[in-house]
C-alpha cells in the first residue's frame, strides 16, 4: 500500500470518528431520556384523559404525584456523579415499569376495560396509604413483631441443630430422622394442634414461623458442614486446636454460605406462614388486613397490603444480603441478590 493510500484511509477514518462519537453519545442520551419521556407521557394522559364514571374519584392525583417523585429521584441520581452509572443502567427498566403502569392506569381508570371491582385505579390504591396510614402501620408493626420473634427462635434453633447434626454422629443418629420426618411437613399443617397446644394466637403464630425457618436452616447448615474439606480440620488439629475450637473457628465459618442460604429460604417460608398464621384470629397484621379487606370487597386496600408485604420482604432480604456480604467478605459473589 502506497503512502498516498494510507493517508487517504487515515483521512476517511478521522472523518468517521466524530460521527461515531456523536452516534454513541446520541444512543446514550436517548437511553437516559427514556424514563423522562415515559413519565411525562403517563402524567399527560393521567391529567388530560377523562376518568371513567365507574371508577371512584379520589381527592388528589396520587398516581401523577408518584410518577413525578420517581422522576425527581431519577434526575437526582443522574446529577449525582457516583449514582449516574446506576441511573443510566436502570433507565430502560424504569421506563418500562412506568409504561406498564401507564397502560394499567389507562385501562382501569380511564377506559374501565378491566373489571372495576378487582382492578382499581392506581390512584385509588395509593390513596389508601394517605387515608389511614396509622392503622396500616399498626398492622405492619404487628406483623414485624411476630416475624422477628419467630425468625429469631427458628434461626437460632436451626443453626444449633444443624451444627449438632453436622459434627456429632450421635446427635445425627437421633435428630436426623426427626428432621427428615417432620421438617418437610408445611408449618401451616400444624395449625389444628397449635390452636390447642398454645395459650394465645401470638405464641402459636411465633411457633409456626419458627418452625418454617428451622427446617431449611437445619438442613443447609448440616449440609454445609458435611461438605467441608477434612484437610481444614486436619490442619487445625496439627496446629493443636481443640475440637471445640475447630467447630467455632473452622467448621461454622466454612459453612456460613450454606447457613445464609438456609436463612434466606427460611425467611421466604416465614412470610408465607405469617400471612396464614395471622388469619387464625389476630386483630392486626398484614395477613389479617388483606383477608379482612378481601371480605369487604375493598380490593384497593388489598393491593395496598400486598405492596406493603412486597416492600417489607424486599427490605428484609436486602438487609440480610448486606449482612451476608459483610460476613462473607472473604467469599464475595458466592451469594447474590
Amino acid at each position: 500500500m502506497t503512502n498516498a493510500s494510507i493517508e487517504a484511509a487515515d483521512g476517511v477514518l478521522d472523518s468517521r470518528v466524530p460521527s461515531l462519537k456523536q452516534d454513541i453519545f446520541s444512543r446514550g442520551f436517548a437511553k437516559v431520556c427514556l424514563p423522562i419521556l415515559s413519565v411525562m407521557l403517563a402524567v399527560v394522559l393521567d391529567i388530560l384523559m377523562p376518568r371513567s364514571y365507574e371508577q371512584k374519584v379520589v381527592e388528589e392525583p396520587w398516581f401523577s404525584f408518584l410518577l413525578l417523585a420517581v422522576l425527581g429521584v431519577y434526575l437526582f441520581m443522574l446529577a449525582y456523579k457516583k449514582m449516574r452509572s446506576s441511573a443510566t443502567a436502570a433507565a430502560p427498566f424504569i421506563a418500562g415499569a412506568v409504561l406498564f403502569f401507564n397502560i394499567y392506569n389507562v385501562l382501569s381508570a380511564k377506559l374501565a376495560v378491566l373489571p372495576v371491582l378487582y382492578f382499581p385505579a392506581p390512584d385509588r390504591i395509593l390513596a389508601v396509604f394517605t387515608e389511614d396510614p396509622v392503622y396500616l402501620m399498626t398492622c405492619v408493626a404487628y406483623s414485624y413483631r411476630l416475624l422477628l420473634l419467630g425468625w429469631l427462635f427458628g434461626a437460632l434453633v436451626g443453626v444449633l441443630t444443624g451444627v449438632l447434626v453436622g459434627f456429632s454422629k450421635t446427635a445425627s443418629y437421633w435428630i436426623s430422622p426427626l428432621v427428615r420426618g417432620l421438617g418437610p411437613i408445611p408449618s401451616t399443617a400444624w395449625i389444628p394442634l397449635v390452636l390447642v397446644a398454645f395459650p394465645s394466637v401470638v405464641s402459636g403464630s411465633v411457633f409456626l414461623i419458627a418452625l418454617a425457618v428451622w427446617f431449611p436452616t437445619t438442613v443447609l447448615t448440616a449440609s454445609g458442614i458435611a461438605n467441608i474439606k477434612k484437610s481444614y480440620f486436619e490442619a487445625a488439629s496439627t496446629l493443636g486446636a481443640s475440637r471445640f475450637y475447630q467447630i467455632i473457628h473452622v467448621g461454622i465459618p466454612a459453612a456460613m454460605p450454606n447457613v445464609f442460604l438456609g436463612l434466606f429460604n427460611g425467611t421466604c417460608s416465614s412470610f408465607i406462614t405469617l400471612m396464614t398464621a395471622e388469619m387464625l384470629g389476630a386483630k392486626y397484621g398484614l395477613g389479617w388486613y388483606i383477608n379482612w379487606q378481601k371480605e369487604m370487597m375493598a380490593y384497593s386496600n388489598v393491593y395496598a397490603g400486598l405492596i406493603m408485604i412486597a416492600v417489607s420482604f424486599y427490605l428484609i432480604i436486602t438487609g440480610m444480603f448486606k449482612i451476608c456480604s459483610r460476613v462473607l467478605g472473604w467469599q464475595e459473589g458466592v451469594i447474590k441478590w
